[in-house]
């Protein structure tokens, strides 16, 4: 197996936990707000398979389509690990990628609606959950996933501004005098 494709393989493996610890989330911060359920992945779902009663609310639908889009988005994070896009601001960039990923599905189907015409603390809360997914599918993979030979995790300094880049070649030559 390839270096990516055990990081895609490693990527959905902790994709499925991401969606584990948003499931759990989930449920938690339901408990204090009291917001129902969701049923829209089920209905993505439905509809994308062409399913009788696409609107009806069937748990193993959702759950289905959480876990399916919570591994498809972990293994291209587990991709990104492997390209040693890791850490934090790479966890913030799947972030949204989740979001997007779940969006346009949705949206596609009709099952949803896009986050900006929503009620403020519902998209608040998606958003919290989205991080929290990415940010546990990011730290397994970040853990899992060694970057790639080729990667740029070799390449010294990374991220530091090498001294006097912005200057032109012919004063640097006439300080090297």
């Amino acid at each position: 197996m390839t270096s990516i494709a055990r990081g895609a393989a490693v990527g959905a493996a902790t994709g499925l936990a991401g969606a584990g610890a948003m499931a759990a989330a989930s449920k938690l911060e339901q408990l204090v707000t009291r917001r129902p359920d969701s049923y829209v992945p089920g209905h993505t779902l439905a509809r994308l398979l062409r399913l009788r009663e696409p609107d009806g609310d069937h748990w193993t639908r959702n759950m289905a389509m959480h876990y399916l889009a919570g591994a498809t988005a972990g293994l291209v994070r587990g991709v990104m690990s492997a390209a040693n896009l890791r850490g934090p601001f790479a966890s913030l960039m799947h972030a949204n990628l989740r979001l997007s990923f779940d969006q346009t599905l949705e949206n596609a189907t009709g099952a949803g609606a896009p986050p900006w015409t929503w009620p403020r603390d519902e998209l608040v809360i998606d958003l919290a959950h989205k991080a929290l997914y990415a940010f546990v599918t990011g730290a397994l993979s970040d853990a899992l996933v060694p970057p790639l030979p080729t990667s740029s995790a070799r390449r010294p300094r990374i991220g530091a501004r090498l001294r006097d880049s912005h200057e032109r070649p012919d004063r640097s030559r006439q300080d090297a005098r």
